[in-house]
């Protein structure tokens, strides 16, 4: 028996955005059929320790995930994914962080993929922390990008982070901000990466048409979105439970009434549905769900283990 071990320089060599979407929208699919052994995920000190699991039935294979989250720290996460299958004794072990970052930004791109027009190409990103750059990698590989405006409260992190990015988005033009409002006016997809516990911006600073995606609160203190966004717009969150259980602005909307759980889709029954008309304002709610962390180890137990 032998544990490969990988850390952020083999994963992110191994593993383009493009695959990892694909694998990612593949294991939602096969979430929405009833494959996945999912158990919500254990919660502790509110959140700043996490385990999360994941067993996949067809191949017999499963994900353990614990990581804990500190922001006052780089990188804010750190921890472990572990990998193992019935039918073999070797193992696979991989960087937490890095995982968690290509599979939530995976995630990202199949729902913008799926949600956002044709032809959008102007991304505003609120907040330049660890996992922004694999949000605008996901969106430019389902939209490639025209424009891209990061904002951050801290103009220079937006800068550096605007900077580290160029070389990817060849011909694109490159903005900073630090009012989110004024940013998102007109965007044609948002995406919400900070750990605000309080909405980013109005519902009327939005275009008309516009796709959002959250992805930074994960505890029922924090949210990004406001409750007006989530009454007037197509609501896709990645698995039902979990948003209940541990979304914010899901939390929020419920209790004020200006949504119900009925207007709740998950991502993989809207990917497998035969025709849906999203309409002209979508948002995308993701707390972070193990089948993730699952579809991204089962690429790299692909290509590491023998």
């Amino acid at each position: 028996m032998k544990t490969i071990t990988l850390g952020e320089r083999e994963i992110r060599e191994a593993v383009t955005m493009s695959e990892a979407i694909d694998a990612v929208r593949r294991g939602f699919i096969d979430l929405a059929r009833g494959k996945f052994e999912m158990p919500t995920r254990t919660a502790l000190r509110d959140g700043q320790f996490l385990v999360m699991s994941a067993h996949h039935r067809p191949t017999e294979s499963a994900m353990i995930k614990t990581l804990s989250v500190n922001f006052e720290r780089k990188p804010a996460i750190a921890g472990t994914v572990v990998w193992s299958e019935l039918d073999r004794l070797d193992h696979l072990v991989a960087d937490a962080g890095t995982v968690t970052a290509l599979r939530t930004g995976a995630a990202v791109g199949v729902a913008t993929d799926l949600l956002a027009p044709p032809d959008a190409g102007s991304l505003t990103l609120i907040g330049a922390g660890g996992q922004a750059p694999d949000q605008v990698r996901a969106v430019h590989a389902v939209r490639p990008l025209r424009r891209l405006t990061v904002v951050d409260t801290d103009r220079l992190r937006a800068q550096a982070l605007v900077e580290k990015l160029e070389p990817e988005l060849a011909g694109a033009e490159l903005l900073t901000a630090t009012d989110a409002e004024s940013a998102v006016r007109t965007a044609e997809i948002v995406c919400c990466a900070t750990n605000a516990t309080s909405p980013l911006f109005t519902d009327s600073a939005l275009p008309a048409q516009v796709h959002v995606n959250a992805i930074g609160a994960y505890r029922p203190t924090m949210r990004e979105l406001p409750d007006e966004l989530l009454a007037g717009s197509t609501v896709i969150v990645d698995e039902l439970d979990a948003a209940l259980e541990e979304s914010g602005e899901i939390i929020h909307a419920l209790d004020a009434g200006v949504i119900t759980e009925d207007a709740l889709t998950e991502l993989g029954t809207a990917l497998t549905a035969t025709s849906a008309d999203f309409g002209k304002r979508t948002v995308f709610k993701t707390v972070g769900v193990a089948m993730q962390d699952w579809a991204l180890a089962a690429l790299l137990a692909e290509k590491f283990l023998p």
